[in-house]
């Protein structure tokens, strides 16, 4: 039996940077102000802005939630993020994906990319591409923290990861990847070579919504393996790594839940604070 994988404690994480920012926001002569767009009824994104409101009460943000039915014009919702962009006690805009059937492309554009503190604006994602101080998105930016914690004590060097997931969630993550001089590739477990594409991998990020796809024989020993996946079975939360087959082959293992859920939370808070200090400073 090998050393057992070091659980990444997202949670204990999470906690330390939402002290900051709460420290950060009473010294602060107004507060910063965040609005929730969420469309239709589906469970996982009402359970995701009520944590969302709940970090922001916490830590002395305001927070506005805009709800709405599941056949609510482009129109409408777009109309809406207008007001919000006009509104000076709102820094931060954020509409809750995945839209029932809008167009999130379109809706997400007609926000001002000052105030996008997902970091999914056109705008933002390209400067992003051309390594220009943006707004990231917070998934992103949790899943980074995570890994970097992994490689606290670790030799950087010639770190080769895979993200498995769709390319619109790994296009950001690759980017900030690349800062680090970490080199990454996007994966599909349709691949022919995709298990040769795994088990090469210092580290692996899932991020499928396919339960226990990931098992030990198609890791590397001593890899990192942080799990974005989150499917209810049998009324629990399980992620898209078989945790008990991979526990003794991994290096490093984020938990689901209490991994990169409230990492994310906690990085939407710090973006909040980022986009009210930058429209303040004006």
């Amino acid at each position: 039996m090998g050393i057992m994988a070091t659980i990444l404690d997202g949670k204990s994480l999470a906690t330390t940077i939402r002290e900051k920012v709460k420290d950060r926001v009473v010294s602060l002569a107004t507060k910063p102000g965040l609005a929730i767009i969420l469309v239709g009824n589906d469970p996982a994104s009402h359970v995701y802005v009520n944590l969302k409101q709940k970090a922001c009460e916490e830590v002395g943000i305001h927070f506005e939630k805009f709800s709405y039915e599941e056949t609510v014009s482009e129109l409408e919702l777009t109309e809406q993020i207008k007001t919000l962009n006009e509104r000076k006690d709102i820094h931060g805009i954020l509409v809750q994906l995945p839209l029932p059937t809008q167009n999130a492309d379109q809706v997400i554009s007609a926000i001002d990319p000052k105030k996008d503190v997902d970091g999914f604006h056109p705008l933002n994602l390209e400067a992003l591409r051309q390594g220009k101080p943006t707004i990231a998105p917070a998934v992103a930016l949790g899943i980074l923290k995570l890994i970097d914690k992994a490689l606290e004590n670790r030799d950087r060097t010639n770190l080769r990861a895979t993200i498995i997931s769709s390319d619109f969630f790994a296009e950001p993550l690759q980017l900030l990847l690349r800062e680090q001089h970490i080199v990454s590739h996007v994966a599909h477990p349709e691949d022919e070579t995709f298990l040769e594409q795994t088990s090469s991998s210092d580290i692996l990020i899932v991020a499928l919504g396919v339960p226990n796809t990931i098992r030990a024989f198609m890791i590397k020993p001593g890899a990192i393996l942080i799990d974005v996946g989150t499917t209810k079975v049998d009324g629990k939360i399980v992620g898209d790594v078989d945790k008990e087959s991979v526990e003794p082959i991994a290096g490093a293992l984020s938990p689901v839940p209490g991994g990169v859920g409230p990492m994310t939370v906690a990085m939407l808070l710090l973006n909040v604070l980022n986009a009210y200090q930058k429209q303040s400073a004006k």
